[in-house]
């Protein structure tokens, strides 16, 4: 007689049904898995909102987690009730979310994007002048496949961004033949695995299943290709994935000191100062809001409160004193 699948299995499989990312998957299963072992490892089904309320405030006030962290936790578990238990209870519906402290983001001068970037060189400096220069994100530029790169039209497609939603971005003119180069590189490495028996990339599910030869198309390889092949954790087929992310971090967090920059800069904040320059350069709201991908322009407009039309406009009593 076959055992039942464990709960986390049943996690894991209920969110790949539903295509969800696999650093999604990660994060809930590891969420799922405290709560349980902070509980005596009870069965969930034998808990609720008072153990619910109860591990996200320990969260808060003994690990000080901040508030999207908490915020996580809590999806997480109610994923974990609705979408796999099946339980749509009331109490459900009453826990509050941490409140998110509204935070200026980290904004970088032009002469100190300039200065940055000048610290970066071959695939690190295209991975960032990318962010800056079309305003991606961290995670949709290492994602990015040949086929949405439109080096014609300078544009770029981003697929399945933050929300599961597609938009358009722009391609900076000065990026065009850096990328060509990359994607030039891109195909080579894909041929070469082509002739050692390999060449398949990672599709999400539904499009494997409608396109089953598309992941040897070049076409549908990443732009940025790890340099070595890997075993996928989920299927087991050794497959080449894009980047690892973190090499990236790693070589900004070193180019922000040998800059000489103050500032907390991450890859984040390059995307920050795409967005503050083009609304400094007169770009309306909507078209910046467009081109990140924002769902609500209430988030876009955060960045109006980072220009000098704001209070570095208004002179200082003290600087008319002086004057005077």
């Amino acid at each position: 007689m076959a055992r039942p699948p464990r709960l986390l299995d049943e996690v894991r499989g209920r969110m790949r049904r539903l295509g969800l990312a696999k650093r999604t998957e990660e994060a809930y299963v590891g969420w799922i898995r405290r709560f349980i072992l902070a509980n005596g490892k009870r069965h969930p089904r034998e808990m609720g909102a008072r153990e619910v309320e109860a591990f996200l405030t320990r969260l808060a006030t003994r690990d000080k987690v901040a508030a999207s962290t908490q915020n996580q936790a809590l999806a997480a578990l109610l994923f974990l009730y609705r979408e796999v238990l099946g339980e749509q209870l009331p109490w459900m519906e009453n826990i509050r979310r941490a409140k998110r402290p509204e935070r200026l983001p980290v904004v970088l001068t032009r002469a100190e994007v300039a200065a940055l970037l000048g610290e970066l060189s071959g695939r690190a400096w295209l991975m960032a002048a990318l962010l800056y220069g079309s305003g991606l994100r961290l995670m949709e530029c290492v994602r990015l496949r040949i086929k949405d790169v439109d080096c014609e039209r300078r544009e770029l497609i981003v697929r399945d961004g933050k929300g599961g939603k597609d938009r358009r971005t722009m391609l900076p003119a000065a990026l065009v033949e850096p990328l060509r180069a990359q994607m030039a590189e891109a195909r080579r490495v894909h041929a070469a695995d082509l002739a050692a028996g390999f060449g398949a990339v990672w599709l999400p599910d539904a499009l494997a299943r409608k396109y089953p030869n598309a992941s040897r198309e070049p076409g549908w390889q990443y732009v940025f290709p790890a340099r070595e092949r890997s075993r996928d954790p989920r299927d087991g087929q050794i497959r080449r994935h894009h980047v690892d992310e973190q090499a990236l971090q790693r070589a900004m967090k070193a180019a922000v000191r040998r800059a000489g920059l103050a500032k907390p800069a991450s890859c984040h904040t390059l995307r920050h100062s795409f967005a503050t320059h083009l609304i400094e350069d007169g770009y309306d709201i909507r078209t910046v809001q467009e081109l990140l991908g924002h769902a609500d322009v209430a988030t876009t407009q955060i960045y109006t409160h980072v220009l000098n039309r704001g209070a570095g406009a208004v002179r200082s009593p003290l600087d008319g004193a002086r004057r005077g």
